[in-house]
């Protein structure tokens, strides 16, 4: 990706480059306060001293799920700070609004929900995703029932039950890509959600390419420091509207110092995701040359994500690791690595799991900010001695030049 073009939000209101968003927007109006830094509001409850008022604005709420007019009513209801970075994450995103939640999975959970509620329980989706997003369409545990499917065979998968159209890209823990607009189109009037956790609003924006629904683990990039548990929906006020009426409902609702640190999480995106994602194509590169390593998939998007395979065994370079972190989640400013096989995408049939790509060798790596020579030093102890592997380098699914890691 060209780093030096801007990227360009376009709002109701004026056009920014992604770098300016990232650090105005939801901040807007602090100045007219004579603040600088936003406010935490902690308040569970409002004082109102118009109980008439109170119940025609619930009445509302409840009708419609649109944002209550004037001063916040309780804190399930909605909360200032968090509304904050609900705005900010719809304009990076370039869709109406977004609504917030407690983790990445009580956002799922919600949009199946309110398709659920409409009798549209039927989803089609695309593996490999997520482990628990996988297990939670699989088992059904919200009443839904799954179409699994290839990119190319979306069109034919829907139903007229069908209520949702969910794919992951680059997704978790291959890194393989989908063609957004091509499975927009396939959709036809069915919603497309795509995770986009991986890329982030700063290596695509999929409401520009037909989805209807962008889905964010907040707790990874977005929050960006590996000390805040999230979820976000970017989308239109009308779905909006249902999502706040199902959180509403079920209480999945976002702490508002969480909301607080996604705020200032989203000032420093862009600068977290380019020098990552600079580390990671560098990391890329020399994993894809290396004799142990059997094979590399890093996104033609880019990114801070590399996954690779081993000749040996994956069990031993997690262990053998002393900078990178061997830990769960990703998206944090130092790096973490993680055997999907075993953890995330442990709850997820063997057989589906190998045939969507995540093999037991297979390691995923989150490339923090560290120097990338630090980084290697510890990858290149952690891989073990450089014996029973082709002298030339090649290795079988590498890359055939170091230069351009083997993509998916």
């Amino acid at each position: 990706m060209d780093w030096d073009k801007d990227v360009r939000t376009d709002t109701l209101s004026t056009t920014r480059a992604l770098a300016t968003e990232a650090v105005h927007a939801g901040r807007d109006d602090l100045a007219r306060q004579g603040l600088h830094a936003p406010p935490i509001d902690l308040s569970t409850t409002y004082p109102s001293y118009d109980s008439r008022g109170e119940a025609a604005r619930i009445d509302s709420f409840a009708a419609t799920g649109a944002e209550p007019d004037g001063p916040p009513v309780y804190g399930r209801l909605g909360n200032p700070t968090v509304a904050r970075f609900e705005t900010a994450l719809a304009r990076l995103e370039g869709t109406e609004a977004a609504v917030a939640f407690a983790s990445g999975m009580a956002a799922l959970s919600a949009v199946l929900l309110v398709r659920g509620s409409m009798g549209l329980r039927h989803v089609v989706a695309v593996r490999p995703l997520y482990g628990c997003s996988d297990h939670l369409l699989t088992a059904g545990l919200l009443g839904s029932e799954v179409t699994w499917t290839d990119p190319a065979g979306v069109a034919d998968a829907l139903r007229p039950d069908t209520g949702l159209v969910l794919v992951e890209s680059p997704a978790n823990p291959t890194l393989a890509e989908v063609d957004l607009r091509a499975v927009a189109h396939a959709c036809g009037s069915v919603p497309l959600l795509v995770d986009n956790t991986f890329a982030t609003p700063v290596l695509q924006r999929p409401a520009g390419h037909g989805a209807r629904l962008v889905l964010h683990s907040a707790t990874k990039y977005l929050g960006g420091h590996g000390d805040v548990l999230a979820g976000v929906v970017a989308c239109d006020e009308e779905f909006a509207g249902r999502l706040r009426q199902i959180r509403f409902a079920t209480g999945g609702v976002l702490h508002p110092l969480a909301g607080y640190l996604l705020l200032r999480g989203l000032s420093t995106l862009p600068v977290r995701v380019r020098a990552a994602s600079a580390n990671a194509a560098e990391l890329a590169r020399r994993l894809a040359a290396d004799p142990r390593v059997a094979r590399v998939h890093y996104p033609r998007i880019g990114g801070a994500m590399v996954s690779f395979e081993v000749h040996g065994d994956p069990h031993e370079v997690i262990g053998g690791v002393r900078l990178v972190t061997p830990a769960v989640s990703l998206g944090s400013v130092d790096t973490l690595i993680q055997h999907p096989a075993s953890i995330s995408h442990r709850i997820v049939d063997a057989d589906d799991r190998r045939d969507a790509g995540v093999s037991d060798r297979l390691l995923r790596l989150s490339v923090g900010l560290e120097d990338v020579d630090d980084l290697w030093a510890d990858l290149n102890e952690a891989l073990g001695e450089r014996t029973g592997a082709p002298e030339d380098g090649r290795t079988s699914g590498a890359a055939d030049r170091p230069e351009a890691p083997a993509r998916n």
